[in-house]
């Protein structure tokens, strides 16, 4: 699911919109439904899963970290072929140990489903982070402001 060069991934790039807080806009294609229309569960969840772990990868200091448990909340139907936003945002940090919460946004601005997320730094020492904007794992600056 992640990475924007990830060839079976959800192409998902996120912007920072200020520390802790990122943002994507995705329209999930019919690869991702499972009733006609609309998007599989199991898709949403892992939207949501990687929008909170993006509230750590932006500011100064990049971080990688893993989802330890994720609760996600299914409000209503996630429609393909449409525009959606995803909004993540930290809410605690505790170095090592993160809580984050994801929304994905309908195109009329309801709530389709949420997710809070912990987070920790994996066990066994740092990941490699050189790789990643190579890999396109990065959180990039705000996008410019459309005309």
């Amino acid at each position: 699911m992640c990475g924007v060069s990830n060839p079976v991934g959800l192409g998902l790039a996120f912007y920072e919109e200020e520390p802790g807080k990122v943002r994507a806009d995705w329209t999930a294609d019919e690869r991702y439904q499972s009733y006609p229309g609309v998007v599989h569960g199991g898709i949403v969840a892992s939207a949501l899963d990687e929008t909170a772990g993006r509230t750590v990868m932006g500011g100064e200091t990049t971080r990688f970290m893993v989802t330890v448990t994720l609760h996600v909340k299914y409000r209503r139907p996630v429609p393909v072929g449409q525009p959606l936003r995803l909004r993540g945002q930290l809410t605690r940090d505790l170095g090592r140990l993160a809580r984050a919460r994801a929304q994905l946004i309908l195109p009329d601005g309801e709530i389709a489903a949420e997710a809070e997320a912990h987070l920790a730094q994996p066990p066994r020492g740092p990941i490699d982070l050189g790789d990643l904007d190579r890999l396109g794992w990065m959180v990039y600056p705000d996008e410019p402001a459309r005309v």
